[in-house]
């Protein structure tokens, strides 16, 4: 695996992009993943032959546009992962963001600049994207907060699609009071009630190693309110990783495929893989996928209702280093990519709590219902005091 080291930013991006307004984000700075258009500038979407061949974007993502108007300042374009297609950090044309807490850890992607630049207070907040884990994953390894919207919650205008019935604009802090106040900016007004039932999804813990299985069960003697509840007893994780996998691939190849062979990008050897193999996904196998897709959300509607979130791991291992194997990986991404659908599959908000002061482990996450995001960040802001982060 590509071992050298960089920064979280794009090599030449560095910005001053003044605020355009004035308001809850007045004096914060953000950086910007390299998937999300800022005016006058080439979306290079992690490849360098993909920025080449990209003209400068006429006007700022909707998501940008509400920041600056909001009082915030635009500090740069952050690296991520070649077209968003990782959940590791590591781009072989700009090197691995350095994970803060461990320099021999990869700091998790695809939005892995964002998030290290927020870990390492080069910005007070960051815009990544989160499609299958990219912001959830980096957050969890880097020990910040990091925040999935509900599908559809926050304008996706001017982001470079990937898969776009999960694709989102998520974003990363260091303390969960402004998370909240990014969402008081990006998200539209609240509609769901209060949650006021938190419940550990038990049977998660079957599928990742025991340090993670203990920092969950830590976090729900901590702030559980309720049983625990089982979530992949009709649905087991491997089809659900299976399901993910098949639906994001279709979409990814009919989101860029064409793109791709029109400008022949060098994908890293890891990135090229996997674009090739998305090209064999048929349309029968993609609406069989969604059959279970649909199935799925109607469950976790019945689990999770609008009062509710739910403790669930991101990750199944707390870090991987550069030096994984490949079948490690491989491991690594079957179960992940089945805890991370709970949320993709079902439009769901997840926001992913800091790291504990101190510790090597994992933070939990709290999955919320569809629509519930202010009311999930709400509660992520009334219980931050029981779960201090390592950059606070």
């Amino acid at each position: 695996m590509h071992r050298t080291a960089c920064s979280a930013f794009v090599p030449g991006e560095r910005l001053d992009i003044a605020a355009t307004g004035a308001g809850v984000l007045s004096g914060k700075t953000f950086g910007v993943k390299d998937l999300i258009d800022v005016e006058g500038r080439r979306t290079g979407g992690g490849n360098p032959v993909w920025r080449a061949a990209a003209s400068g974007a006429a006007k700022h993502a909707d998501a940008v546009r509400l920041l600056l108007a909001a009082g915030a300042r635009c500090v740069g374009k952050t690296v991520t992962d070649e077209l968003a297609f990782s959940l590791e950090g590591a781009n072989a044309h700009y090197g691995t963001p350095v994970n803060p807490r461990n320099p021999d850890w990869l700091p998790g992607g695809s939005s892995s600049g964002s998030a290290v630049a927020v870990a390492t207070g080069q910005c007070d907040f960051s815009l990544g994207t989160d499609t299958g884990g990219s912001v959830r994953a980096p957050a969890a390894f880097c020990g910040v907060y990091g925040f999935r919207p509900s599908h559809g919650a926050v304008s996706i205008e001017g982001v470079l699609p990937f898969a776009p019935s999960y694709d989102t604009v998520g974003w990363f802090a260091r303390d969960a009071r402004l998370l909240r106040e990014i969402g008081e900016t990006l998200l539209p007004a609240a509609n769901a009630p209060a949650v006021h039932r938190v419940r550990l999804v038990e049977d998660a813990l079957d599928h990742v190693e025991k340090a993670v299985a203990d920092d969950m069960v830590h976090a729900g003697g901590a702030i559980a309110t309720d049983d625990p509840v089982k979530l992949f007893n009709e649905f087991p994780l491997a089809e659900l990783s299976a399901t993910y996998q098949t639906v994001q691939g279709y979409e990814i190849n009919r989101s860029l495929g064409a793109r791709i062979a029109e400008i022949r990008p060098d994908f890293g050897a890891s990135i090229k893989a996997r674009f090739e193999s998305v090209r064999r996904i048929g349309e029968g196998e993609y609406g069989e996928a969604l059959k279970v897709r649909q199935a799925f959300a109607r469950h976790l509607v019945r689990v999770c209702p609008a009062d509710t979130a739910l403790i669930l791991p991101v990750s199944p291992v707390a870090w991987l280093t550069h030096e994984e194997t490949e079948e490690t990986l491989g491991e690594f991404y079957g179960r992940a990519l089945g805890l991370n659908a709970v949320a993709g599959h079902s439009g769901a908000p997840l926001v992913q709590l800091g790291a504990a002061s101190g510790g090597r482990g994992i933070a939990c996450s709290l999955l919320g219902a569809p629509g519930a995001d202010r009311a999930l960040l709400d509660l992520t802001e009334r219980l931050s005091g029981q779960f201090r982060s390592d950059h606070a």
